[in-house]
């Protein structure tokens, strides 16, 4: 079949043509990137909420508060990895986006932020996993603690809401129960801990590098059998 036949493929036209469509489309390119600016600053002015319970983390130089995952710097982000006690490895999809963190820790520190992974899973399972997949980033367990039920990630029958909607109201095929994959910030003003945002789902597609590229090809994401179902863990490709 030639190429300019096949559905599944950009029309051929030619150079000109080409670049009347490339130019109008920069004009979109252009409104959408004013659209996410307009929407981060209206992100950073939502209003923040005092932390006022305690958790505690484990990890491999002992037990930590919230206020100490700052490492004195001003913000915390967390990322909520999917890694139930009973499993021996963690989630293969959070691990696709924990494939993008290693190379923003040092930029994210410039900034006066920390970065850190949380999960339920016993810090011994998430230290064998860790370095089976040679990540950098620091995680920590929750295990025991209340941290992720009560940022919303983990779901039962007392904490029946995700991504602020009850989960009878999310898409089929989705659990009802157990681990879920969220993003939260945190901000400290002196002594005092702020929770800022949290975002799940979709809202995580921007800490995803490898679609960003592939939104940038003819072909795209190249899922069409489903979000996320060609993803392995790295080292099983």
């Amino acid at each position: 079949m030639d190429m300019s036949e096949n559905p599944d493929l950009p029309k051929v036209a030619s150079r000109a043509a080409w670049l009347r469509a490339r130019k109008a489309l920069l004009a979109r390119e252009k409104a959408l990137n004013v659209e996410r600016d307009a929407l981060s600053a209206a992100r950073r002015k939502l209003p923040m909420v005092p932390v006022e319970k305690e958790y505690a983390f484990d990890g491999p130089d002992g037990r930590r508060g919230l206020g100490e995952l700052f490492a004195g710097r001003r913000q915390l982000i967390v990322y909520h990895f999917m890694f139930d006690p009973v499993w021996d490895e963690g989630c293969f999809a959070c691990s696709f986006v924990a494939d993008h963190f290693d190379g923003t820790l040092a930029h994210l520190a410039a900034r006066d932020t920390s970065f850190v992974a949380v999960s339920r899973a016993p810090l011994a399972k998430i230290e064998v996993f860790r370095q089976r997949m040679g990540w950098r980033f620091a995680w920590l367990s929750s295990h025991g603690g209340d941290f992720n039920h009560d940022f919303g990630v983990t779901l039962d029958a007392a904490h029946a809401e995700y991504n602020y909607a009850p989960v009878d109201a999310q898409p089929e095929g989705r659990p009802r129960e157990g681990e879920r994959e969220g993003l939260s910030v945190f901000l400290r003003d002196g002594e005092r801990l702020f929770h800022t945002y949290s975002t799940f789902q979709r809202g995580l597609d921007p800490l995803m590098t490898t679609y960003a590229f592939l939104d940038h090809t003819p072909l795209g994401r190249q899922e069409a059998d489903g979000i996320m179902r060609w993803v392995r863990h790295h080292d099983r490709y």
